[in-house]
């Protein structure tokens, strides 16, 4: 694989998760009633948690790619977190209603994203078990993937995964401020089913060249 198809892997997987509504999901429409740009503040706070995160598994954890085993486990997990979140965006899928609000037990920050959406994107995203499971497996997976090609795509990994991110989040804050039909049921619907034929496509992928790199 080379970088550029490498860039194209980390944007689906990327979007595959940040469009799973969750917490974040949740702070970002509510802001986003009071406040158009609260996505951009809301994922400028969830990068502060998530690129330190980044650098700390490439300086810290690097050691560990370059072990067979390791590359195996690291595979296998990833590829195992994939498919268990894909088979549940699908469930999810089947039953989504507009009404659903993910994570209510955000509770206060969700309350509060509008007045201080950096600090919500921060807490709601260290909290979030989904979040730190997601890093220690996925996350793991494709920053060993891009540290392979250099410290020139590791950058880039950052990079894409946190524009899809800010992307995302923007589309949302602005799409609920201006009341417009993006966010219907039918149209959320639809976008969990790809995504989650996406990610648990890669989930396999992941899972078999875990094998190969015996």
């Amino acid at each position: 694989m080379n970088l550029f198809l490498f860039l194209i892997q980390v944007f689906v997987i990327s979007l595959s998760g940040v469009l799973a509504p969750g917490p974040v999901t949740a702070a970002t429409i509510s802001a986003g009633a009071k406040s158009k740009h609260a996505g951009i503040f809301i994922s400028i706070g969830h990068s502060s948690i998530e690129l330190p995160l980044i650098a700390a598994i490439m300086l810290g954890l690097g050691f560990v790619f370059e072990h067979p085993a390791a590359k195996l486990i690291i595979g296998l997990a990833g590829g195992a977190f994939l498919l268990w979140m894909g088979f549940g965006m699908f469930k999810e899928a089947k039953t989504f209603t507009i009404q659903q609000s993910p994570s209510v037990s955000a509770g206060s920050f969700v309350a509060s994203a509008a007045t201080k959406p950096i600090t919500t994107g921060i807490i709601l995203s260290a909290t979030n078990p989904y979040f730190l499971l997601w890093w220690a497996t996925v996350g793991l997976n494709l920053a060993k993937d891009a540290a392979g090609f250099g410290y020139i795509a590791v950058i880039l990994f950052a990079l894409v995964h946190s524009l899809c991110d800010m992307g995302w989040l923007e589309i949302l804050s602005f799409t609920s401020y201006k009341g417009t039909k993006f966010l219907s049921e039918k149209n959320q619907k639809a976008v969990l089913f790809l995504c989650a034929v996406a990610i648990m496509f890669f989930g396999v992928y992941f899972i078999i060249k875990s094998f190969s790199a015996l």
